[in-house]
């Protein structure tokens, strides 16, 4: 008899999703072509300009912070959902969790990050002097997907 024939069907279907854990991946952020502004610019470009900056404009990097700024927070959210897994909950479920998570944490640092302020141009084309939110559409466009790894 194999080690195998010892394991409960709660251990195979935990070393289950550990195999799906294995072969997904969860992607927050911004995908591209899935929303372009009024004028046609894709959303993701308008995020990637913004958080690494322009030869226009400065980086305002709102996605590095949100991950910068709240590692323990992130840590700890990752062990509360290894605890889940061991509990009984889906791969799939623990990776909509964590993308859920990050999407917030990323929205949040669009709202209330500190960054260099807008440029007086800008200022009054928009009227506002705060960076990264004109419309609430950047913010909005926030989103995940779970796709396998390795996946274009």
């Amino acid at each position: 008899m194999g080690g195998h024939d010892r394991i409960t069907p709660e251990g195979r279907r935990f070393l289950g999703q550990i195999e799906q854990l294995k072969k997904l991946q969860v992607q927050v952020g911004f995908q591209a072509g899935a929303a372009a502004d009024e004028d046609g610019v894709d959303i993701a470009n308008i995020a990637m300009w913004n958080e690494l900056g322009t030869s226009r404009s400065p980086a305002r990097p709102f996605m590095r912070k949100s991950v910068d700024e709240n590692t323990d927070k992130i840590k700890s959210m990752c062990a509360r959902q290894l605890k889940r897994l061991a509990q009984g909950a889906s791969a799939q479920d623990i990776l909509e969790k964590i993308g859920v998570f990050q999407k917030g944490l990323i929205q949040r640092k669009i709202v209330d990050g500190t960054f260099e302020p807008n440029a007086p141009s800008t200022i009054r084309k928009k009227g506002s002097s705060r960076p990264l939110i004109d419309t609430g559409r950047m913010r909005q466009s926030v989103n995940f997907i779970i796709r396998r790894k390795g996946a274009d």
